[in-house]
């Protein structure tokens, strides 16, 4: 059914005549009687009696008058809600960020924030792979990810992070991390909570031929750092956790290959989206 049926019904009882109907619709009279007539004939029932004294609801017009204005209320909130996702400037917002945008993806938050404040935006810790398939399914907008992305999404490079080596304070003054590293038990997140630094740590060590002691996991940072705090070995681990390194843990500098790689922002660029693509404008061109 026109939307405009139902606003010509609504606005005729409302103003009760048609010629005062006509003009708050912007349209002649003949028009206005056109629209009634449809509408009539459409839901066969008659919906005003034409008198001396203008328009009046019959029974059933009464009766259908409070859902036809609500349906037109629902229509105009339904249009706002269009217009704000089509120019980028409200609606929600799904982004994820993995363990080397710690400070990065708030920072970029709040800068869109400034510019957008009535963009809903929720930030989810996720690992790189679960963000890559969450962006192929539209299921996110944006990822702070660890680059390369999968060729089908498109990324671009913020930073470049560099592997250190979280230990308890009382190996600070120790200049030689391979010792560090083969005396003591390596703590590392468990594979399907960080795979990309797993595998960079894996890399790192058959690249300095080093091996670990003992290998233990865990299921996020946090708790990483509290067991080296603790004394319960060491983990190689983003420079990004100096945010949130807590006291009794040193991060040591490495060297060697497989010590850096690159981090940036990924989406899917087969999904039309202005309000992504106006975070993403707020994340690589900052000084606009």
């Amino acid at each position: 059914m026109d939307i405009k049926l139902l606003r010509a019904f609504v606005t005729l009882a409302e103003q009760g005549r048609y010629h005062q109907a006509a003009e708050a619709l912007c349209i002649t009279q003949p028009a206005l009687t056109k629209q009634i007539q449809t509408l009539e004939h459409l839901i066969g029932m008659t919906l005003f009696q034409r008198g001396r004294h203008g328009a009046k609801l019959t029974v059933s017009g009464q009766q259908l008058l409070p859902g036809a204005r609500d349906l037109l209320q629902r229509h105009e909130i339904f249009r706002s809600d269009v217009a704000g996702l089509q120019n980028g400037h409200a609606g929600e917002l799904k982004l994820g960020f993995g363990i080397s945008s710690f400070q990065l993806a708030p920072l970029s938050v709040a800068a869109f924030r400034a510019r957008y404040p009535s963009v809903k935006i929720l930030l989810n810790d996720l690992p790189s792979v679960m963000q890559f398939q969450l962006l192929t399914d539209g299921q996110l907008q944006c990822g702070f990810v660890r680059l390369p992305a999968p060729e089908h999404l498109q990324a671009a490079v913020l930073e470049e992070e560099a592997l250190v080596l979280a230990a308890p304070e009382r190996f600070a003054a120790m200049g030689d991390f391979r010792q560090v590293i083969e005396s003591n038990q390596l703590l590392q997140l468990s594979p399907n909570r960080g795979e990309g630094l797993v595998a960079q740590g894996a890399a790192f060590l058959r690249a300095q031929q080093l091996a670990a002691q003992t290998l233990a996991a865990a299921d996020d940072i946090q708790t990483l750092l509290a067991l080296v705090a603790a004394g319960e070995g060491v983990a190689l681990l983003p420079a990004s956790v100096r945010h949130i390194q807590p006291s009794g843990v040193v991060l040591l500098t490495l060297s060697g290959e497989q010590t850096r790689w690159k981090t940036g922002i990924a989406w899917n660029p087969r999904i039309r989206d202005p309000l992504r693509d106006n975070f993403l404008s707020v994340v690589l061109t900052p000084d606009k």
